[in-house]
């Protein structure tokens, strides 16, 4: 577990100093705003789906705590080029991954990188900040426009 904690803090610390897909994506065909009231962290994602489902490009701005930012530029690179079908399932994993019980083993086998979040589960109040962006993917996606995550 030290070297998953290890991982995790060099991971955040990479994706929050230099954030992958950091840009508005032009033309887009969703988007949605996300907001964490709790701590003031903001996102916009932008996606373009082609015509077969595909995610073609997906960029992310905003401005927010380590984790909100590290998580958002995951979820990017995690998602590119991915069929919507497996975006779906990839938010069920991420979104298990780091709200399921802290007393028990998380499975991070089906998330891949992302399994550096694990973590977060032991920290109620930076859950809202490592599943936001992810909320807003899918309000986008959803077409609803906005996510809040309290």
């Amino acid at each position: 577990m030290s070297e998953l904690r290890e991982l995790y803090q060099t991971t955040i610390l990479d994706h929050n100093k230099k954030p992958r897909n950091f840009h508005p994506v032009e033309p887009h065909t969703h988007e949605a705003d996300g907001y964490n009231p709790l701590c003031g962290d903001r996102v916009k994602v932008q996606i373009a789906v082609s015509g077969d489902g595909t995610v073609e490009d997906i960029g992310f701005q905003g401005s927010g705590c380590a984790i909100s930012t590290a998580s958002a530029s995951m979820m990017t690179e995690a998602v590119k080029g991915k069929p919507l079908g497996e975006v779906e399932t990839l938010f069920e994993r991420f979104h298990d991954l780091v709200t399921g019980d802290p007393m028990t083993e998380p499975d991070t086998d089906r998330v891949g990188k992302l399994m550096v979040f694990a973590g977060v589960r032991e920290f109620p109040m930076r859950v809202k900040c490592a599943t936001l962006a992810w909320h807003t993917l899918k309000s986008a996606l959803e077409g609803s426009g906005s996510a809040r995550t309290e």
